[in-house]
């Protein structure tokens, strides 16, 4: 994919008004690296109220070391964020992406999450 349609896809996705419509924008693609890495996310998100917040999460099952099955469990927004960090997530995640390249693509600022 070049530079530009990528520009173009992130924009196209940040018009989206949540998560479950920027997948589905995803998943439509002509790309087929794209279009299968967002089919492969059908129904591993899941949403928990964690602190008073609406927190959207990534919810995998994987063999441990003992081959027992673990879930693993990674935050990706909040419910009500900007799409921005679900389309900068999914590029990362799927394609290693990094998010500050994904943001800029957007025409947005990135801002390093908070360490704890």
């Amino acid at each position: 994919m070049q530079h530009n349609e990528f520009e173009a896809l992130v924009k196209t996705l940040c018009e989206a008004e949540n998560l479950p419509q920027a997948l589905e924008v995803l998943k439509s693609q002509e790309d087929n690296e794209i279009s299968e890495a967002a089919n492969s996310l059908v129904g591993q998100f899941a949403l928990a109220e964690v602190e008073g917040e609406q927190r959207i999460f990534h919810v995998t099952i994987q063999e441990n070391e003992q081959g027992e099955q673990e879930e693993f469990v990674e935050h990706v927004m909040n419910e009500g964020d900007d799409v921005i960090k679900f389309v900068a997530w999914f590029f990362d995640a799927m394609f290693e992406v990094k998010q500050k390249d994904t943001y800029t693509a957007a025409g947005k600022t990135y801002k390093q999450p908070k360490r704890s």
